[in-house]
């Protein structure tokens, strides 16, 4: 049997090794933390219906729609308080599935548990420092902890800065960075609800005159909140570690004071304890070497796209699938790793190209922004009349375990 070494343990990680042992590979799940929800930032994350349709096929699509729940509708909002329209998020599986919300690190922790209980091995503390070629044709991954481990393949699964894409090409791009801060948290009062008068069940987007804020109210009414502002510097590291709860909620409400609506009591209910405080947001541009004859890079690693897209964790599940199902059918690993960039690259570029321009309205300020707002009600009117169908190509995508074969490559091994 051969054997796949997969770096991280987040969400293409655990997905990666699953689909591995689906296509007959032994995989093991090296993490750098200590715990597979450590260290991560965020609140939540959206899981889409191409995203879905991918689990399916490696039956652990359960484990989303038991951990989140469904989020099917999209309704806008103006700084003024003013409704703009309302828009379906993704369209449907024939069984009735829709879009789902997840919080990011409880998605973490059950995709890793399924693994686990898969019998899928994880190795916890192991920073990859560096990966070469074995004498054999395998490759060697080297710890920062001075360990090491041989397999047949790589698996890049570690993130937007990825170590092991560096490895792979140390000329690679680096991140960019969207010019906006994100932040968010969970009000656990389902008082508020009430008195705020917010609907359950609809993701509402408000387009502030200073920051963008979205909401959505989960069973049970908790209030779960996203706030996009402009920075027009990248926070350090040192910064982000610095500075407290307190602080970026009472810049935020500043912000959000000069509009309308629920954002600015949502952000003033939300305690110390599941504030999310500020974090960069980045999208990749394109990665010209996402592979060698041993090593290939998934999701954000290869390919990490704006979080307004809503298509990073469906992404990454995409790649997964795709990558197992090559590594399936085709015995050459490296002509396996072709046919994978080959089925995978023109898609995922449009989806980071899309990200991009939604995101850049939110990194707007002054006159810009201004003008961005009075524009924005009338384009997102014209996309509620044209409905899902504008976006088909990105959720009406689909992968089928059974039904494709990569045994007849139309990419030669590079």
């Amino acid at each position: 049997m051969k054997k796949a070494l997969v770096i991280g343990g987040g969400i293409a990680g655990p997905v990666t090794a699953m689909a591995l042992q689906q296509a007959g590979w032994e995989a093991v799940v090296y993490e750098a933390y200590a715990d597979t929800a450590a260290g991560q930032i965020g609140a939540y994350l959206t899981v889409a219906v191409n995203g879905l349709s991918a689990l399916a096929e490696i039956d652990a699509h359960h484990i989303v729609m038991d951990t989140g729940h469904a989020t099917d509708t999209l309704s806008f909002f103006t700084s003024a308080g003013k409704h703009i329209t309302d828009m379906p998020i993704g369209g449907t599986l024939p069984d009735g599935t829709v879009t789902h919300s997840v919080k990011r690190r409880d998605l973490y922790r059950a995709l890793n548990a399924e693994a686990a209980r898969r019998g899928i091995r994880y190795e916890f503390g192991k920073r990859l420092v560096d990966a070469e070629p074995t004498a054999t044709g395998g490759v060697v991954a080297i710890f920062a902890d001075g360990s090491r481990a041989e397999a047949d393949l790589l698996v890049g699964a570690d993130g937007i800065h990825s170590r092991t894409r560096e490895i792979i090409d140390p000329n690679a791009p680096k991140v960019h960075y969207l010019g906006i801060y994100g932040l968010g948290g969970f009000v656990t009062d389902p008082a508020l609800v009430h008195e705020l008068g917010l609907r359950p069940g609809v993701y509402s987007m408000i387009f502030g005159k200073k920051a963008f804020f979205g909401y959505l109210v989960a069973p049970g009414g908790e209030i779960w909140w996203f706030a996009n502002m402009p920075g027009a510097q990248e926070l350090s590291k040192q910064t982000v570690a610095s500075t407290a709860p307190a602080q970026w909620r009472d810049q935020l409400a500043r912000m959000l004071a000069a509009d309308r609506g629920p954002a600015a009591a949502i952000v003033a209910a939300t305690p110390d304890a599941t504030f999310v405080t500020g974090f960069n947001q980045y999208d990749m541009p394109s990665v010209p070497t996402w592979h060698n004859d041993r090593m290939v890079i998934i999701g954000d690693a290869a390919h990490a796209v704006a979080s307004s897209s809503g298509q990073g964790v469906s992404m990454a599940v995409e790649d997964a699938v795709t990558l197992a199902i090559c590594l399936r059918d085709l015995p050459e690993t490296a002509t396996a790793l072709a046919e994978f960039e080959h089925r995978r690259r023109d898609r995922v570029e449009r989806v980071v190209a899309h990200g991009a321009e939604t995101s850049g309205d939110k990194a707007q300020s002054g006159l810009a922004r201004f003008l961005v707002r009075q524009l924005t009600p009338f384009f997102l009117k014209k996309a509620a009349k044209q409905g899902v169908g504008s976006l088909n190509w990105m959720f009406d995508h689909r992968i089928s375990w059974s039904g494709e074969s990569a045994d007849q490559p139309v990419h030669p091994s590079a």
